[in-house]
C-alpha cells in the first residue's frame, strides 16, 4: 500500500493529516451549532428556509471540491493540494464572520467548501499512500478521528461561545491559518514520481521490495487516472455500490450534525440539551472509529462495514422514542454515534483497498463527491421537516431508512474484486 519506504516515514504527516481533518470536523458541525441562534435572533435575515439554503449551498461547494478538485492530487501530488485547500477554506471561513446578509454568508460558505471538499479525499489518499501495507482500516479511521475530534471540539466551543456566532467562524478560520506553515515545512509529497511526472505512476514500496529486495520507489508507465476509468470493467459495479453507500452515509453524518439540536428541540428537549447531545454524538463517533479500524483490519472491511450500517439503522430508529432519563438519552446517542459515523469512514477505507494507488485520489474524490450529494439531501430534507413541523419523529425514520439503503448498496460490491481490480491493494480477509 505505501508509496514511501519505511525509512522515510516520520510522525509529521500522520498528525498533519489528522489536523486537516479537524478542520473538516469543524465545518461539519459549526453551522448546526449556530443555526438555532441565527433563526431565533433573525440575524442577517435568517429563518428556517434561509438556514436550509445556507446548509445546502455549503455542501454544494464541498461536493464540487471533492469531485473536481480532489482528483488533481493524483496528477499534481497530495501535498500541494492539501496546502491550497486549507488556505482557501481558512480565509473564506474568517470572511463569513463579516457577512452582511444571508446571501453573502451562503456564497462564502460555498467558496470555503470548495477547498474543504478536496481536503478529505486528498488527506485519506495521502495516509493510504504513506501507511504500511495491511493497515488500510486503521490508517483511514485513525485519520478520520480528527474529523470527529474537530466536531467534538466545535460543539464544546459552541457551548461556551454561542450566541456569539461570528466568533465561531473566526476561531475556525484562524486555526486553519495556523496549520499552514506546518503543512508547508513538514509534509513531504507521498507520490514523488507522480507529482514530478504526471504521466508516471509510483509503485508501492511494498511491491518494489518484493520484486527487487529494496525499498526504493519505482516509476512505471500508467494510464492517466480520471473518472472515465471508473466506467471501465471491473469498476462500474464497485463504483455504483460505493457511490450509493457514500450518499447514504454522508446523508446521515451531515443530516444529524446539522439538525440534531433542532430535532431534539422539536421533541421537547431544551436547546442546551441538543447541543450537549451533538457533543456526545461525536464523542461516540471517535470511539467508533478506533473500534472500526481495528476490526476492519482483523476481520475484513466488507464484513465490518455491512454490520455497521445495519446497526446504524436499528439505533437511529430507536432515537424516535422519547427518553426521559438524561443518562439513558446520552448513552443512546453515544452508541448511535459509534456506528453511524464510522460506517461512512469504513466506506472510504474499503475504497482505498479496492483501487490502485495511482487512482486512489480519484476514487476517494468520487466517493466523497457523490457522498456530498447525500450531505446536501440530508440537511435539506430534515430542514424541510423542521419547517413543516414534522421533524420529530419522522427525521429519525428517514435516517434509519437511509442506513438500510446504504447496507443494500454495499451488498452489490463484489467481495472478490480486490485482487482483480488492484494487484497492489491490500487483500483483506474474506467477508
Amino acid at each position: 500500500m505505501s508509496t514511501l519506504p519505511s525509512s522515510r516515514r516520520s510522525p509529521w504527516p500522520v498528525w498533519l493529516c489528522w489536523l486537516a481533518m479537524v478542520l473538516d470536523g469543524f465545518d461539519l458541525v459549526v453551522l448546526g451549532t449556530v443555526i438555532p441562534t441565527l433563526i431565533k435572533s433573525g440575524d442577517l435575515g435568517f429563518n428556517a428556509v434561509a438556514a436550509t439554503f445556507a446548509a445546502t449551498i455549503s455542501l454544494v461547494g464541498v461536493g464540487l471540491g471533492a469531485l473536481f478538485i480532489a482528483p488533481l492530487s493524483d496528477k499534481f501530488g497530495r501535498r500541494k493540494l492539501l496546502i491550497a485547500c486549507v488556505a482557501g477554506f481558512s480565509l473564506f471561513t474568517i470572511a463569513i464572520a463579516f457577512a452582511p446578509n444571508v446571501a453573502v454568508f451562503s456564497v462564502l460558505r460555498l467558496l470555503a467548501g470548495l477547498g474543504l471538499g478536496a481536503c478529505l479525499p486528498a488527506a485519506l489518499a495521502y495516509m493510504n499512500d504513506y501507511s504500511p501495507a495491511g493497515s488500510a482500516g486503521k490508517s483511514t479511521t485513525r485519520t478520520m478521528t480528527g474529523y470527529h475530534a474537530g466536531a467534538v471540539a466545535t460543539a464544546f466551543l459552541a457551548i461556551m461561545v454561542v450566541p456569539n456566532w461570528r466568533l465561531m467562524f473566526i476561531i475556525g478560520g484562524a486555526a486553519g491559518l495556523l496549520l499552514l506553515p506546518f503543512l508547508w515545512a513538514k509534509l513531504p509529497e507521498s507520490l514523488p514520481g507522480l507529482a514530478a511526472k504526471p504521466g508516471l505512476a509510483t509503485k508501492p514500496a511494498s511491491a518494489v521490495g518484493r520484486s527487487t529486495g529494496t525499498q526504493a520507489p519505482a516509476e512505471t508507465p500508467a494510464p492517466k487516472a480520471g473518472f472515465r476509468e471508473l466506467l471501465h470493467k471491473p469498476y462500474p459495479l464497485v463504483a455504483l455500490g460505493i457511490g450509493i453507500a457514500s450518499f447514504m452515509g454522508l446523508l446521515l453524518v451531515y443530516g444529524l450534525n446539522t439538525w440534531l439540536p433542532q430535532l431534539m428541540a422539536a421533541a421537547g428537549y431544551p436547546v442546551s440539551t441538543g447541543l450537549t447531545l451533538l457533543l456526545v454524538l461525536n464523542l461516540g463517533a471517535v470511539a467508533g472509529l478506533v473500534l472500526a479500524g481495528i476490526l476492519a483490519d482483523r476481520h475484513g472491511t466488507r464484513r465490518v462495514v455491512l454490520l455497521w450500517f445495519g446497526l446504524s439503522a436499528v439505533l437511529l430508529g430507536g432515537l424516535s422514542i422519547r427518553i426521559e432519563s438524561e443518562v439513558l438519552l446520552n448513552a443512546a446517542v453515544f452508541v448511535t454515534g459509534v456506528f453511524v459515523f464510522s460506517s461512512q469512514v469504513l466506506v472510504y477505507a474499503w475504497v482505498s483497498q479496492l483501487f490502485p494507488a495511482r487512482l486512489r485520489g480519484t476514487a476517494l474524490g468520487f466517493a466523497a463527491g457523490v457522498g456530498r450529494l447525500g450531505a446536501i439531501v440530508g440537511p435539506a430534507v430534515t430542514g424541510t421537516l423542521v419547517a413543516t413541523g414534522t421533524a420529530y419523529p419522522a427525521g429519525f425514520y428517514v435516517f434509519g431508512g437511509a442506513a438500510l439503503l446504504g447496507l443494500a448498496a454495499l451488498v452489490l460490491v463484489p467481495r472478490t474484486t480486490q485482487a482483480a481490480i488492484a494487484p497492489e491493494a491490500v487483500r483483506e480477509p474474506a467477508g
